[in-house]
């Protein structure tokens, strides 16, 4: 038995206000739909972050529609539970559950166990910061109920683990149940697969099938996971996705000329034009020499960037080597002016994202929330 594991699909997500970037989302969507069916699985796990936002377009919406279509008509199931992009703070009826009314896909996000043709599944949608502590109760819960069951037993989630991001990190390894053979995880847009000697099995995240803006521009592998449950030993193999090419490319002001020739020699046969980044560093006499070198790739590119940097930042910044972690840093800030753990990662992972895409109504319940539960919290405190 086979099954897909897919995660961080962000259906909707529209990068540059580029039509071209919010399709190339949908094509390595029906990409990893194509490779399912094609390879037969045997069923399909979406580990959350189906959507980019909790009311996406009509063109999303059905985009998801004719993937399950496909997945039925080849006689392959489906299961899903909900990413934070997924859940309104408004509580509204998050758009995925029409699926599960029409059947065209299982909602298994409630932490409720089933058994599917001798495979025990379960999972809970994404819980933030200030919800973490109710997972004890329900993964003691679960991991009691489970452990009987003799075949494989899968549990999803859509939480980021510490061991494997600190900053976005919201549970240690430790915590989750122990009695599960395969960990299907989603959050973190980075392939991770880890073994932990206290878990049943493997703990895997796929990673988003695109680069989103917190990524940042970089070559990348972008793809899934197609996981053989015959054996007692789940094994889980990866699946690529073709996806458009992003170039970082670091030169100095001297070098621009002869770099940008070989860069348009190397794109030139790429079937999708791709998005690059120029990273400048040296004295910069006059802009507009830079624009005449970055308009001879204007006609290869899908979009081109530059930015002047400094050479230390060029040599060994966070931001400009690891531009995937500039939340990373954000949180760093954000915890230095606040002062607290708990503030910044509020600021930076809840209220931030809610701002950031112009949901002012859920970002004001978002600190309301954040309040009743600082004021709790004070309530129950004690003078020593």
């Amino acid at each position: 038995m086979i099954f897909s594991h897919i995660s961080d699909t962000h259906l909707g997500f529209v990068q540059y206000h580029s039509e071209e970037r919010e399709n190339d989302v949908y094509t390595a969507f029906d990409q990893a739909i194509d490779i399912s069916i094609k390879d037969h699985v045997d069923f399909v796990i979406f580990a959350g972050d189906i959507f980019h936002v909790p009311n996406p377009s009509g063109k999303a919406i059905v985009v998801l529609a004719n993937a399950l279509k496909r997945l039925k008509q080849s006689s392959i199931d489906s299961f899903f539970i909900l990413g934070e992009h997924d859940i309104s703070r408004m509580r509204a009826t998050p758009v995925p559950f029409v699926y599960n009314n029409l059947e065209f896909s299982k909602y298994i996000g409630n932490g409720k166990p089933f058994v599917y043709r001798d495979v025990l599944i379960t999972g809970f949608d994404k819980r933030r910061k200030a919800e973490i502590e109710s997972f004890e109760e329900d993964f003691a819960r679960v991991d009691a109920e489970v452990k009987k069951h003799q075949g494989h037993k899968i549990l999803v989630l859509h939480q980021g683990i510490t061991e494997i991001n600190k900053f976005a990190g919201e549970l240690n390894s430790v915590d989750l149940p122990k009695n599960f053979t395969y960990y299907a995880m989603g959050h973190l847009h980075e392939q991770e697969l880890k073994q932990f000697s206290h878990l049943g099995g493997p703990l895997v995240y796929p990673g988003s099938i695109e680069l989103t803006s917190s990524e940042g521009i970089k070559e990348t592998q972008k793809g899934f996971y197609q996981v053989d449950i015959s054996r007692s030993e789940p094994s889980p193999t990866w699946a690529k996705l073709d996806t458009r090419p992003q170039f970082s490319i670091k030169t100095s002001m001297g070098d621009i000329s002869s770099e940008v020739d070989k860069i348009a020699e190397k794109i030139k046969s790429l079937a999708r034009k791709p998005v690059i980044e120029l990273k400048i560093t040296g004295e910069i006499p006059e802009p507009g020499l830079i624009q005449t070198q970055v308009s001879k790739l204007s006609d290869l590119a899908l979009r081109c960037f530059w930015r002047h940097v400094s050479n230390d930042q060029s040599s060994g910044s966070v931001f400009m080597d690891r531009p995937v972690k500039i939340e990373d840093e954000m949180y760093k800030i954000a915890k230095e002016i606040l002062g607290s753990n708990d503030m910044a990662n509020f600021a930076i992972n809840e209220l931030l994202p809610l701002l950031s895409r112009g949901h002012t109504d859920e970002a004001s319940q978002a600190v309301a929330d954040n309040f009743i539960k600082f004021k709790k919290g004070v309530e129950h405190a004690t003078i020593s």
